[in-house]
């Protein structure tokens, strides 16, 4: 809140004359309402704001003890100057013009000595106690003689967090002339020699021209890895493109293959499951082996066979001697390979079945034309057969009208034509279909057993009749006794499947428990033989799975453990 009452201080009050013969005035209850009711009226925006000495408003919504200035600043009416910076405390920086100088030249020496300069040498730039030459026994101020240089004292900079970090400060644009110029001058040059060389040559234009590309080419040319100077024409090329990825980290298995790091190298394929054609990198043994090498590998074995035979030919020394020979042993094997397969043709024949046209024209091409829509139907031409079967359909042997398996009785399979259950059977057709009829079916597996459980004895005539008289009555008495006797019989056959589930899951078990117990002695074993290695020969760590462990699993490592605790396990150890 700015005050527009006139804050005077108690200085200019004795000094003046009014504070001399008279007390000032105290403000009024009315003075006080009327500057509350400007207050409340600048908040509210209807009067207009409190304007400080710079022409500048005052913002109303300011607290007080913020916009009234102090009674020592002497402020006649309402200001923030006080809250702004002070130009007594405002830090003074160098202007953008001002730098060190370099280079001075300190040629010009006076002569005779200047009043105020060093007594003991003549510089102007210290006196007699700050001199750093060595005591003389006249000074320069008596003699006048080797009036020494006047130090260059360098301005003090004194610059902002701007100004300290400009890496243009102190450029000066008159030596970018200078290079600008000698870069002109160097053009000027080339264009002359230029012009005198097509002058006496006009056929040199086209060949010029192609230079230029070449080293504006040369110019440009920013490759990864690499870094080219043009004017010196050479090349230097780091150890590897920082966007590759490293060899190590193409597969953290630790038993795929070896990475050496003193070298530098891996020679097998790090990824053994894909094509070594589609991977990025396959190891340094496949880049080795594959390319010219095998030739250059094959021409080395050819030299040496050559030399061991008496043939005085080098791979180094003679080159195009060494592969003219070996085109032409290779041309003489062909023609020996021919003249044999020739020679076995005359005397056994079958050259017809080498004019066979190739595979792929065979089982890859035809001249058969279909045209397809855009969601695949055939519009024109006939459509590709889909083979559905790697046997033959149709075809019937021994007269049978139908495949065996198309007819199913009892549990057996046979031919549909005669009701035959005998595999590769001559069929009988109709007849055979009679006589299988004729032949009683066979009882049913669990009646035949229940009959065979009952006790068998011997009857006789008396008894038989008997039997028959009381057969009908008792007829009713035998279904219900074979019907518990077949419940019975299932459930005796569900508690023997349940006892055999039980006992094939407590093996199971037991198997597992085994598994995992060899599994973790085979751990064991491992890092045992992976702690004797030195540092530098094991293996790098890789990411296994994480996954939950099985109860067996945890059953076996806590079997297997290694105890601490235990007095006995100096003993286990030994």
């Amino acid at each position: 809140m700015a005050s527009s009452t006139p804050r005077v201080p108690v200085s200019q009050l004795l000094t003046s004359e009014a504070g001399q013969d008279e007390e000032p005035k105290k403000k009024s209850r009315e003075d006080w309402r009327k500057a509350k009711e400007l207050e409340e009226a600048r908040k509210a925006g209807t009067a207009p704001a409190a304007v400080d000495e710079e022409g500048k408003d005052i913002n109303p919504h300011i607290p007080q003890y913020i916009s009234s200035a102090p009674w020592y600043y002497g402020s006649m009416g309402p200001t923030l100057k006080h809250q702004r910076p002070q130009d007594e405390k405002k830090p003074k920086f160098s202007g953008i013009d001002e730098w060190y100088k370099k280079g001075v030249d300190t040629a010009r020496v006076a002569t005779k000595y200047r009043k105020g300069a060093c007594e003991n040498c003549g510089a102007l730039t210290h006196k007699k106690k700050d001199c750093m030459e060595r005591p003389r026994k006249i000074g320069a101020k008596f003699n006048g003689a080797q009036i020494a240089h006047d130090e260059f004292i360098q301005p003090n900079i004194v610059s902002d967090y701007d100004g300290k970090r400009d890496r243009w400060s102190g450029y000066d644009p008159a030596q970018h002339r200078e290079i600008v110029e000698e870069y002109q001058k160097v053009e000027e040059a080339k264009r002359a020699l230029k012009a005198a060389k097509l002058k006496d040559n006009p056929d040199a234009e086209l060949s010029a021209e192609e230079e230029e590309d070449e080293d504006k080419y040369v110019d440009e040319v920013d490759m990864p890895g690499t870094k080219v100077d043009s004017k010196q024409r050479i090349t230097v090329r780091n150890l590897r493109i920082r966007e590759d990825t490293a060899k190590y980290l193409r597969n953290l298995d630790p038993n795929s293959a070896y990475y050496d790091p003193k070298t530098r190298s891996m020679r097998d394929n790090p990824e053994p499951m894909k094509q070594p054609e589609d991977s990025e990198f396959a190891g340094e043994n496949f880049v080795r082996f594959t390319g010219d090498t095998q030739k250059h590998s094959k021409a080395q074995l050819f030299a040496w066979e050559a030399y061991g035979k008496g043939v005085d030919v080098h791979i180094l020394a003679e080159p195009t001697k060494l592969e003219m020979l070996q085109n032409e042993y290779e041309k003489k094997k062909e023609q020996f390979k021919s003249q044999v397969k020739d020679t076995i043709l005359d005397r056994y024949g079958g050259e017809e079945h080498l004019q066979a046209p190739p595979k792929a024209l065979l089982l890859a091409q035809t001249e058969e034309y279909v045209e397809y829509s855009r969601s695949g139907k055939v519009i024109k031409g006939q459509e590709k057969q889909i083979v559905r079967s790697r046997y033959e359909e149709d075809v019937f042997i021994n007269n049978h009208t139908s495949v065996w398996g198309s007819f199913w009785q009892m549990g057996k399979w046979g031919y549909k034509c005669c009701h035959s259950f005998i595999k590769n059977s001559y069929c009988l057709g109709e007849s055979g279909k009679s006589a299988q009829n004729a032949i009683p079916p066979a009882k049913d597996p669990e009646r035949q057993e229940i009959d065979e459980d009952k006790p068998t004895e011997k009857v006789s005539g008396e008894e038989a009749k008997k039997d028959a008289t009381s057969s009908s009555s008792e007829s009713s008495e035998d279904e219900e006794e074979v019907r518990k006797r077949k419940k019975d019989k299932k459930k005796n056959k569900k508690k023997r499947l349940k006892d055999k589930r039980k006992q094939k899951k407590k093996q199971s078990e037991k198997d597992k428990l085994k598994e995992a117990l060899d599994a973790e002695e085979k751990h064991n074993t491992k890092i045992g033989e992976l702690m004797k290695l030195d540092e530098r020969k094991r293996p790098y760590n890789s990411m296994y799975e994480v996954k939950k462990p099985t109860e067996e699993e945890v059953e076996a490592y806590l079997m297997k453990r290694r105890r601490d605790e235990d007095p006995m396990l100096q003993f286990l150890d030994n």
